[in-house]
């Protein structure tokens, strides 16, 4: 896909890789910015539950406008094959910041704040990350956070999934 241009976006290089997606670096040639591309795999892009979560995924985000959660642009379609525009966050995840060199107590309460604060903008619109961990956290080079990856994100509208959020003889608030 490198080089390629797929709708008005020239793909520039593969920057990510999950169960859910393949995201790459593209160029969109009519705003002139940069944007994260993101494409279900071509092995599951058959599978229905898949195409569904992918959909999901696009609909939960553009539900959520937070600073500190990477927003979405759009779902397109190239080849019939859905994929999501969203926002290029630069940066190293958190994850890579973390084996890079020990993180000072000032700093984890920074960045661990910030993170609360993405988790309790998606909470009061009823979204449940549910796959949090430091791999999709980025820090740019500001230092802010940006919570990415709400493949398995679900919205606690959903009666299984209330259910399955609140741990065994949690009290609902």
């Amino acid at each position: 896909m490198i080089g390629q241009t797929i709708s008005h976006y020239q793909i520039d290089e593969k920057i990510g890789e999950g169960a859910m997606g393949e995201v790459y670096r593209a160029r969109d040639l009519k705003l002139n910015r940069a944007v994260a591309l993101k494409f279900i795999p071509a092995a599951l892009v058959n599978e229905a539950q898949r195409l569904a979560r992918f959909e999901r995924e696009a609909q939960l985000l553009a539900a959520l406008n937070h600073p500190n959660i990477a927003a979405i642009h759009g779902v397109e379609e190239h080849q019939g094959k859905p994929f999501l525009v969203m926002e290029l966050v630069e940066g190293e995840t958190l994850a890579d910041h973390l084996l890079a060199a020990e993180l000072p107590i000032a700093d984890a309460m920074r960045l661990g704040l910030q993170i609360a604060e993405a988790l309790k903008a998606a909470h009061k619109r009823g979204i449940i990350h549910r796959d949090l961990k430091p791999a999709n956290i980025k820090i740019t080079p500001d230092g802010l956070i940006k919570v990415l990856d709400f493949g398995l994100a679900k919205s606690a509208l959903d009666a299984e999934v209330t259910h399955e959020a609140r741990p065994t003889g949690a009290v609902a608030d």
